[in-house]
């Protein structure tokens, strides 16, 4: 229930954070983290470092406004920009896919289009969809079809977590 929670709070952010700003475009950052415990110390500084870079990627003038949230649920990071809703899917995907803590990222990308909140895919950018960072089959197939325990997927997190330094 608190992940439902979480995620209808995180809907009424982004609606508020883009009403005030309607015409730029919001960054919503959580992490993909299975299992029941979605955050510690470890994966805090992870998120931490993945934010740190992303606001290293545009000057102080592009950046409208930001929230952070730490909850029992995870990590969330709200940035509003004045950027166009595809160049910051770009550069998102360009750290989903180089960054170390890239795969454990969810960098989605919000905008309003017509009073309706709207996201962008990687997809609509011609990219291939996220891998499984077990398997690198599509990672929405694998989470379908429960191909890995959340204790494999939580070893690999682990083992990521412990390459930095």
């Amino acid at each position: 229930m608190n992940m439902l929670n979480a995620r209808e709070k995180r809907v009424t952010i982004q609606q508020e954070l883009l009403t005030k700003h309607p015409t730029r475009t919001l960054l919503s950052a959580t992490m993909n983290i299975p299992g029941p415990v979605k955050t510690n110390e470890q994966l805090r500084h992870a998120f931490l470092t993945v934010i740190k870079e992303i606001k290293t990627l545009f000057p102080p003038e592009k950046m409208v406004a930001h929230k952070h949230r730490e909850l029992k649920t995870g990590s969330e990071y709200y940035l509003v920009l004045n950027e166009t809703p595809e160049e910051l899917k770009k550069k998102l995907i360009e750290i989903e896919e180089t960054h170390l803590y890239g795969r454990l990222m969810d960098l989605d990308v919000v905008y309003l289009k017509d009073q309706i909140l709207r996201s962008i895919s990687r997809t609509e950018l011609n990219h291939k969809s996220r891998t499984c960072f077990i398997c690198e089959e599509e990672a929405k197939i694998c989470g379908r079809q429960r191909q890995h325990s959340v204790e494999e997927m939580q070893q690999a997190i682990s083992q990521l977590l412990r390459k930095e330094g």
